[in-house]
Formats: structure tokens, C-alpha cells, sequence
């Protein structure tokens, strides 16, 4: 009797401590997760793409804490072009920060163009393992939504993805680009269409060694706007994995503007 007594009480001492001192649910989903990753890790060791070691957590993708931690990420204060988004070498006076532009993009038919970060460490390995294969580490969405918050992106009504050709798309299985803009527009609410935006003319791969006039030729006159009536009036937010010297960008909003858009902003993961 003494024993159920005891149990009876240590029973009831449990019911009340749990009752009082349950862990939040973000804290339970926290642990979970650490944990799920540290079995995921025995299991399916991952190396990182960057450095060789060990990618301990699946939010990170292909890429470890540190390479990410390494690698160089524009951050909101810094002095950009306002129109392509490179960095420029400006110093911000008393009166307020500058709004400079580099010679290089005046000529450009998007509006404006902003990117993640330099493509280097783990945004670059980040893009080529998603030139591979539709998955989005959640790095790179959470990167990718905080900078489709700020302005003017924010004010975009519509989101499109720079289309690959129908051939070069089924030799993929899918557009990298439109994987990307399927996740901001979740995000945002923002309407996506992945159709108005098409690619009529299949373009050699774009080469490292290739300079802005030889891209500006390859890709002039390669795009075409269906439903203009869909286009029409609308600020578009134009969504690609990494922006080279903005040839492909300029036709896409060239195209978009001739059928009526009223602005068209850029939005890379990262920029070379």
C-alpha cells in the first residue's frame, strides 16, 4: 500500500511538472531536426563540396557550416550600383549613402539587378548542384526570400524565370531558374507564370572565356513574350541562378518590356 502510495504521488509530481514545464514546440522541432541531421550524417556521410569535409546539417546543402560562414554574401549597407548591383568602390558621405553607377550596365533593359553574393565557395557550389538535380537548400531559399523583400523588389506583381529552350530543358529534366521562382513566389505570394516568357532560339552554352559583346550576340533576339495582356502594366520580378555580365537578363527584359512591362527587376542567386 505504502509502495502505491508512493507511486500514486511520484505519478502525480510527474503529471505536474509536465504540465508546467513543457518544452516550447519550436525548441521540440529544433532538437528533432539536430537530431534527424546527426543521424543523417552516420547513415549518408555528406562531403562538402567546397572544402572536403563534413556537411552536418541537410539545410546546408552540399556545402558546411563554414564554407558558408567563408563565403562573401552582399550585405543591405553596402555601396552597389544601383542599377546592376556590383559592388562599387564608393564611401558613403555625411549626407547619406550614394547612389552610383558603373559604366558598364547603362545600356541594360532591366530595371534593376541585385544578387545573394559573389559566385564563389558555397553559393557556386550551391548553383552547380542545382543545375543537377530541383532541390533548394533552405540556405539559399531563406537567402533568396529576405532579398525579394527589400525595396523595389517587394513591389513586383508578377514572377517569371528566364526560360531554357524546350530542347535544352528536356535534356535537363527540368529549369533550374523556374525551381528558384516556384519557391519566392510561395513565399511571397507572388503570382508566378512560367509560360508568358518563352526561349524561341536555342543558344550555344555560354563559356567562361566568353566577353559581354560575344554574350549580348548569342542571346539577341532569343527571347519572345506570349500573352502580352498578361504582361501589360505589370512590374516583373525575373528570376535566374547566377548573373554573368546581364546579357541574358537585358534580352529577357527586353522582351518584357516590348510587350508592355513597366519595369522589370533581376533577382540571381549570385553574381560573377
Amino acid at each position: 500500500m505504502e509502495g502505491l502510495l508512493f507511486w500514486a504521488g511520484s505519478a502525480a509530481s510527474l503529471t505536474a511538472i509536465s504540465s508546467t514545464k513543457e518544452p516550447p514546440p519550436m525548441l521540440i522541432t529544433s532538437i528533432g531536426s539536430r537530431a534527424f541531421d546527426a543521424a543523417l550524417s552516420l547513415v549518408y556521410p555528406q562531403a562538402c563540396a567546397v572544402c572536403g569535409a563534413g556537411v552536418e546539417s541537410r539545410h546546408d546543402g552540399v556545402v558546411c557550416a563554414d564554407c558558408w560562414h567563408n563565403t562573401r554574401f552582399f550585405q543591405e549597407a553596402e555601396v552597389l550600383c544601383w542599377k546592376c548591383g556590383a559592388p562599387v568602390a564608393a564611401e558613403v558621405g555625411a549626407g547619406g549613402r550614394p547612389s552610383p553607377q558603373c559604366s558598364r550596365c547603362e545600356g541594360e533593359a532591366f530595371t534593376l539587378a541585385r544578387a545573394g553574393g559573389s559566385y564563389e565557395g558555397a553559393l557556386r557550389a550551391s548553383i552547380i548542384e542545382l543545375k543537377r538535380r530541383p532541390h533548394l537548400p533552405q540556405r539559399i531559399v531563406r537567402l533568396m526570400h529576405e532579398l525579394q523583400q527589400r525595396e523595389p523588389l517587394c513591389r513586383a506583381d508578377l514572377i517569371i524565370p528566364v526560360p531554357l529552350h524546350p530542347e535544352r530543358e528536356r535534356e535537363r529534366g527540368f529549369n533550374q531558374a523556374l525551381t528558384l521562382a516556384s519557391e519566392i513566389s510561395r513565399l511571397s505570394r507572388i503570382p508566378l507564370d512560367e509560360h508568358s516568357l518563352v526561349r524561341r532560339v536555342q543558344t550555344q552554352m555560354h563559356r567562361a572565356g566568353m566577353d559581354r559583346k560575344a554574350r549580348r550576340k548569342s542571346v539577341a533576339g532569343a527571347f519572345a513574350v506570349r500573352h502580352a495582356d498578361l504582361i501589360t502594366g505589370k512590374s516583373v520580378l525575373l528570376i535566374d541562378d547566377v548573373f554573368t555580365t546581364g546579357a541574358t537578363a537585358s534580352a529577357c527584359a527586353a522582351a518584357l518590356c516590348d510587350r508592355g512591362a513597366v519595369s522589370v527587376f533581376v533577382l540571381t542567386i549570385a553574381r560573377a
